[in-house]
């Protein structure tokens, strides 16, 4: 009986890599930015979105995630943040001045997910998000 196995983690690649960079914008205009999630492997994975601690670069990590920051400016007030644990699992969530969408999902191999970024200037001022994309198996 011959058997044999071949081991393999899951491959990704994102792009544009880091930066989603809305610019200035009027109060009350919306502007609307995509990063695509390619699966780069051999077997399907799942991915979830959902916002990074701020300081994560001082504390140890399990394992790498990746990361997006997204940026924005209409001059002015604070921006409220929603409960982590409220954004993790939601097709469609809202972080300060933008909403991503979907948040989590399955791409299987050779495939691609876009994820949408919509940013609503509303409060005035500079708005700045990390998100964290876990994949699966990697």
């Amino acid at each position: 009986v011959r058997v044999s196995a071949k081991a393999v983690f899951s491959k990704y690649s994102i792009s544009p890599a880091s930066l989603i960079n809305f610019g200035a914008m009027m109060t009350g205009t919306r502007k609307t930015c995509t990063f695509t999630l390619e699966n780069k492997g051999i077997l399907d994975f799942k991915f979830f979105i959902y916002q990074a601690d701020q300081d994560a670069s001082v504390l140890p990590r399990k394992r790498p995630r990746s990361g997006i920051l997204l940026a924005g400016d209409a001059r002015g007030k604070a921006v409220r943040h929603q409960p982590l644990l409220g954004l993790f699992l939601q097709a469609r969530f809202t972080l300060g001045m933008f909403t991503v969408y979907p948040g989590f999902g399955s791409i299987p191999p050779g495939g691609q997910q876009m994820i949408t970024v919509d940013c609503y200037a509303e409060p005035v001022g500079t708005c700045k998000e990390h998100l964290s994309i876990d994949i699966s198996d990697r």
